[in-house]
Order: C-alpha cells, then sequence, then structure tokens
C-alpha cells in the first residue's frame, strides 16, 4: 500500500513539475475562469440601451421636440443624427449607421388629437430580436395633453416598423452570425495546429533547408484552408436557405468577398498562434482563449450597443465583430461593401499586421 501511495506521489509530483514548467498552460488554468467571470459580469448585457438612432421631426413643433427629450431621457436611444424623410431613416438602418429611427410626421399634433392613429413611427432594425424587445419600451410612453380637458388623455405615440426580419424568427439572426463563429473556429485552429504539427514531426527542419522562403512557406500552408473557409461558407447559406429561409438580400459575390478577408484575418492569426506555442495542446487553449471573447462581445449572442464602452473598445480588435456587422449587413439588410467600408478596412488591417507579426516571428525561431 505504502509503495502504491508513493508511485502515486511520484507521479503527481511529475505533472506538478511539468505545469510549472509549461507557463501557457499555467496561464491558463488561471485566465480562463478570470476571462469567463469578466465577460458574462461585466461585458455581456442583455438590458440594452443607448441603442443608436436617427430623427426625423417633420413637424418641427414645441410637442415634438418635447416628444424627442422624452424618448432620450429613458436612455434607450441616444440620438446620432437628424435627417429630413423616411427615406432617409430607411437609408442609415440598411446601412447599418442606427438601430433605430424615429420619423415624426408634418401632422403630429393633429394625429395626437384625433387620436385615432399612431402619432408617430419607430423604424427598428428587427434582425436583432433584443433591439426589437428593447424598442418595444419606448411604445409605453405617454404625452400628455397641455390642456385642462384633455389632461387625462393619454396617446399611443408609436407604430413600430420592424425591418428585416418581420416574423421575428431567431434562425434569420443567428444564421448570418454563424458562419463567421465557424469561421473563426475552424481556420485559427486548423492553422494553428498545421504549423505546430509539422515542428513536432520533424517536417519544419525539413522545408526550412529548401529554397522556399518564410513568406511562401506560410502562404503555401494558408491557401489550401482558404478554399476550405470558402466551402464551408457556401455550405452554412445553402443550409440556411434551405432549411431555414434565411435570405439573402445583398448580392452574393459580397458575401464572398468579406468572407475571404475574414478568412484570411482568422489564418494569419492561427499563424501568431503557432509561432508562441510549443505543441499542439497549447495551440488549441490559445485558440479557445481567443475564440471565447470573440463569440460573447461581437454582436453574434448579445448586442454590441448593449455592452459597456470598454468592452466596445476590446470587441474592435477582434475581427468576429466586424464580419458580423457586414455578413448581417449584405445577407439580411441587403446593403453593400461600400455601405460598410469601415469594418472591411478594420480587417484588412487586422490581417496586415498579424501576418507581418507571424512572418517576423517565424524567422526569430528559426535563428
Amino acid at each position: 500500500m505504502s509503495r502504491c501511495v508513493t508511485r502515486l506521489f511520484a507521479i503527481l509530483g511529475k505533472e506538478v513539475q511539468q505545469l510549472r514548467r509549461d507557463r501557457l498552460t499555467f496561464g491558463m488554468i488561471v485566465g480562463i475562469p478570470i476571462l469567463q467571470i469578466v465577460l458574462f459580469g461585466y461585458a455581456i448585457n442583455t438590458d440594452v440601451r443607448h441603442l443608436t438612432a436617427a430623427i426625423a421631426d417633420q413637424a418641427g413643433t414645441q410637442l415634438s421636440r418635447q416628444l424627442v427629450e422624452d424618448m432620450q431621457a429613458t436612455q434607450v436611444i441616444d440620438v446620432a443624427q437628424r435627417v429630413n424623410t423616411g427615406a432617409q431613416l430607411k437609408a442609415l438602418l440598411d446601412s447599418g449607421e442606427i438601430s433605430v429611427g424615429v420619423l415624426i410626421p408634418p401632422d403630429f399634433e393633429r394625429r395626437l388629437q384625433q387620436n385615432d392613429r399612431a402619432a408617430a413611427q419607430l423604424m427598428v432594425d428587427g434582425s436583432d430580436p433584443i433591439i426589437l424587445a428593447t424598442t418595444q419600451t419606448l411604445t409605453k410612453m405617454k404625452l400628455q395633453a397641455h390642456t385642462a380637458e384633455k389632461a387625462e388623455k393619454q396617446h399611443q405615440l408609436f407604430e413600430v416598423r420592424n425591418y428585416y426580419n418581420p416574423e421575428r424568427r431567431s434562425s434569420v439572426f443567428v444564421v448570418p452570425g454563424l458562419i463567421g463563429v465557424i469561421l473563426t473556429m475552424t481556420m485559427v485552429l486548423f492553422t494553428a495546429v498545421a504549423i505546430v504539427r509539422e515542428r513536432e514531426r520533424g517536417n519544419l527542419e525539413l522545408l526550412i533547408n529548401t529554397p522556399v522562403s518564410t513568406t511562401e512557406l506560410m502562404l503555401g500552408k494558408i491557401i489550401p484552408y482558404i478554399v476550405i473557409g470558402l466551402i464551408q461558407v457556401t455550405l452554412i447559406m445553402l443550409l440556411g436557405m434551405f432549411l431555414f429561409h434565411v435570405p439573402v438580400n445583398g448580392m452574393v459575390i459580397d458575401v464572398y468577398l468579406v468572407a475571404l478577408v475574414f478568412i484570411a484575418a482568422n489564418l494569419s492569426l492561427g499563424l501568431v498562434i503557432s509561432t508562441v506555442v510549443k505543441n499542439q495542446f497549447q495551440a488549441m487553449q490559445m485558440t479557445f482563449f481567443f475564440f471565447m471573447p470573440s463569440i460573447l462581445l461581437s454582436g453574434f449572442m448579445f448586442p454590441f450597443e448593449g455592452m459597456p464602452k470598454a468592452a466596445q473598445y476590446i470587441a474592435e480588435l477582434l475581427p468576429l465583430t466586424h464580419f458580423v456587422r457586414l455578413i448581417r449587413g449584405i445577407m439580411l439588410r441587403g446593403a453593400e461593401i461600400s455601405q460598410m467600408s469601415m469594418d472591411v478596412y478594420a480587417l484588412l488591417i487586422f490581417t496586415v499586421i498579424t501576418m507581418s507579426f507571424a512572418i517576423l516571428r517565424f524567422k526569430k525561431r528559426l535563428d
């Protein structure tokens, strides 16, 4: 019995020593719980406030201005722009610049007096069910009449127009974002593990002794995965269209173009991870460490505007954040790439920086 205990403690001691030497794994043991509690306790917030909004006040009266002030006082919306027409509000919704448009017609006060129809209109990006549910609180607002005889009379102010997902189907919201989630998980992991696997098998040293340059080696490693990524995009889109009736309102070529840039961003990140880790297990750990904040902060599961500003700044550094905006804009709102060019530029910049870092670090490790 004593020998058994001795052998057991010997094995335990060996594992502890190995963990102490494997600093990355030890860091993950501490880092993952900290990351989870910070994300779920601080960054993730389903009680959405401060939705970006635009106002078209065609009435221009004291009462219409009071309505706008009362809406902002609820903190549900923040007025970012003022336009003149409903068509301009719709264009801002299509481009993703706003989540809510408020149209106050010229006969706003007459509609209030007659009380036979909604006095104003809320135009909502209904592709996100949480945003749509949040704006419902504005429909419960009441505007007091200013005369004594009508003081007790209240009016249902808003007609809500739900754009992009009138049937309120969750699959319409989930499937486009799921393209980005799957690409993030597979592209980063495949690339990181592929390079490390070559190193573990000793094949990398053989490749180094050939005339192939570092840049050519890395490009040769990632190009097959670009093709795999595009196949995944096609498969998810087809399943979404035929099984869940998810629309593709924009141009299909635009879907593939933004997917191509996004795949390149993830593959370059996978290359960076491969230059940091020592084995395939560490590569999977690092991929998971990156994947979790990506899926939680990108807007795929929770509204981006509901997160604290600090979390939003971090999310802007993640490729998935920009891809979710792009893919939902193209598939659901029918937007063009030119309307969302800033997100495309963000992905391109991320790709250039990470690819350059991976090449430089790979050269350093070869030395």
